[in-house]
This record gives C-alpha cells, structure tokens and sequence, in this order.
C-alpha cells in the first residue's frame, strides 16, 4: 500500500475543500459539491461555511439564497446520523436511499407507538392529517408548522410524551409529523423567517426525485465522500454515514475503493485517486465556522487538529465551533463580539510565522467585510468561542 504522511493529507485537504490558494470556488453549489453535504443544523453556518470558500465572499449571502430558495440547486434536508445538512440537489435521492430510509422507518415507528401510549389518535388518524398537511403545503409553496395548522387544525393536537419519566413532556403532533415528513424526503427546510442567520423556517414539499436501490445509492455517496475527503479510515467512513461496519465494507468493494497507509492504520481513497494532488503545497489561512464541514469531516482528527486544542474547541456534545486554520491544520479559534469585530487566537504557534499571521488576519477582514453588521453566534457555544466574544462570564 502507498503511504500517504499527514502532510500530504492536509495538502489535499485544502484543494478538495476548497480553501487553499488557488482553488476557491465561483458558486455555492460548487463549495457543496466539494464537500458533499454542509452542516445544516445551524443555519448560519451554511452561509459561513460557503463565504470562507468563495473567490468572491462578497456574494455569499445572495449566492446561497439564490441556490437553496430560488434555484432550489441546494437543498436543506435530514441526512447522515439524522442530521439536517445541505446538499446538490443531485445528490438527495442517494441521501435518501442510502442513509434516510432506515432512520424514516425507525422514526414513524416511534411516533405512533408514544401517540399510542399516550392515548393519542391512531396510525390512521396521522396518516389522514398527513395526507391533509401535506396538500395544504402543495398549495401553499411554503409555510410554517403554524400556518399549516390554519388549514390542519389536527396539527395542534398535543400528547404526553414518557409518562411518569423525569424527561416527561408534551408533544405537538405537527412538530414531530413534520420531523417524519422530513426524515422520509417529503419535505424540506425551506426559506427563513427572519435573515440568514435565523433558526426559524418554512416548510417546503421536497423535490421529486426517483427512488435507488440502497446499496447503489450507498456506493455513490461513499464515492463522493471518499473523492471529497480520501484518505479515510473505516472508522471514520462509519462514523460519518452512521452505516454498519458491513454497510461500508460493501459500498467501498462496489467502488473499487484503493487501500492506502495512514499513520493510524489503513485507510481508502476512491479508486485512481491514491497519488498527491496538484496544488497541495500552497500555503493557505482560513477561518471556518462552528460544525463546518471541514472540521467534523473525520472521526479520528490528529492529524489535523492537536489533542490538546480540542476542549477550548469543542462543546460536550463534541460539535466544534469556530476555527483558524494554517495549511491543514487547526491553529486556533475566532469569535464575533457584540461591535462586529471579528477577534481569534492562536492555540498552537508551532510553525506560525509573520506569513501565517497576516494571512490570518487578511482572512478575519475578509469575513468581517462581508458579514457586515450581521451578528452571528453559533447555535453551540464553546469555551473559546465563548471567552473572545466577551461572554464567558468574566
């Protein structure tokens, strides 16, 4: 098997992502065609995310609007362990398929039996309010869970969630149907209600795409990740489809995927894509945001992020918030303060000249320029995010 050094790794990491000198993209759709999917759980994130990668940031914020909500060449939807993230639109019936079907199943099953020891309507029951919900969407284009209870009164129906449990609680039907609906590709996160940083959404009727077989569709998305993300281990290829183990051994036989040896042991490239890659040894800065792609694109991260950066980093749930990067590996945080400025420190100086300082810094003006006086926090906070922007309590 090749070997293929940590160097090289992070010299490929910055061409494949898009980040390093020379290989920023023109459009969102090429940013998320890079990477894959992009983290949609947050929603300021996609926008940050798709402004560190642009040529032009300057046109982050209409670009991305364009593609999700007028284009609908993006598409915001349940994937992977899941989670909401944005996708090419070409790429939601593989999601679908190959990561979707199976969590569908598991969550319609779990909502009718808590309907059903609560005391709740029946499957037939849902299954009539969803016929309802979901021509009052066709009619609508998009909408809120509110305004399509106007038109599904049902929607409103509440019931007892874990009776008798400490986490006892109550559930509205539209919020967890919605949340199936989602799951099962019928619907989608459509446009916002406020900017774009905003939480709250519309609903929209997913787009129509034909239905895969599962494991084609898993040898597909395995494909597009390991071109966007190879060398990865089995580990990591688990932990970011949320596959079995059998699952992703399949998938990379289907593709032909090539071994190669990593520091950690052996890993997988798509086939013809084990040599280095044009490019990799131009020196690059960038500031990533909290859950971007790049940062969480791998379970098993040394080689691009020190053990020891990770608790100021990270929040206990494991989600990562805003990064400074040099040439493929995490240097340090950044953070937005209340005025606007954006503010970030070193973690790691190893290796950091006055290069990669005022490349650091060229790339926190550059986010500043076109955030302007939109106040982005991430949905979760980290210790040092926390402390640079002035709100850790000291």
């Amino acid at each position: 098997m090749r070997y293929v050094g940590v160097e090289e790794r992070r010299g490929r990491l910055g061409v494949r992502h898009r980040l390093a000198t020379g290989s920023r993209a023109g459009r969102p759709e090429d940013v998320a065609e890079a990477l894959v999917a992009l983290h949609g759980s947050d929603p300021a994130t996609v926008h940050l995310a798709v402004g560190a990668r642009l040529a032009e940031s300057g046109k982050t914020v209409a670009e991305t609007e364009r593609a999700l909500y007028e284009d609908r060449t993006l598409v915001r939807m349940h994937g992977m362990r899941h989670t909401v993230f944005v996708f090419p639109a070409d790429l939601t019936a593989v999601v679908h398929a190959s990561t979707g079907l199976v969590v569908a199943g598991r969550e319609r099953a779990s909502l009718v039996k808590d309907m059903a020891k609560a005391g709740a309507p029946d499957a037939a029951w849902l299954a009539d309010v969803e016929a309802a919900t979901l021509a009052a969407l066709e009619r609508r284009g998009q909408a809120t869970a509110a305004e399509l209870a106007q038109d599904e009164p049902r929607l409103r129906e509440q019931f007892v969630y874990a009776a008798g449990k400490s986490y006892e609680g109550v559930h509205t039907v539209s919020t967890r149907l919605l949340r199936v609906l989602g799951v099962e590709g019928k619907v989608v996160r459509g446009r916002p209600l406020g900017s774009w940083t905003s939480s709250q959404f519309r609903w929209a009727a997913a787009p129509p795409h034909p239905e895969l077989d599962v494991a084609e569709a898993q040898a597909a998305l395995l494909r597009h990740w390991l071109t966007a993300c190879g060398p990865a281990t089995e580990d990591d290829l688990k932990w970011w489809t949320g596959w079995k183990v059998t699952d992703v051994r399949r998938a990379l036989a289907a593709i032909g995927a090539e071994a190669v040896a990593l520091d950690e042991g052996t890993g997988y490239v798509a086939q013809g894509d084990a040599e280095p890659v044009e490019g990799g040894d131009r020196p690059w800065a960038a500031l990533l945001p909290a859950l971007d792609p790049t940062a969480m694109g791998w379970r098993q991260r040394d080689w691009f992020l020190a053990p020891g950066l990770r608790p100021p980093l990270f929040d206990r749930s494991g989600n990562v918030g805003p990064t400074v990067w040099w040439n493929g590996r995490v240097v340090g945080g950044w953070a937005q303060r209340p005025d606007g400025e954006i503010v970030w420190r070193l973690l790691d100086e190893d290796g950091v000249g006055r290069e990669a300082k005022a490349s650091i810094t060229a790339e926190a003006e550059r986010l500043r320029g076109w955030v302007g006086a939109t106040r982005v926090t991430p949905r979760f906070r980290t210790p040092l995010e926390r402390e640079l922007a002035g709100q850790d309590g000291t």
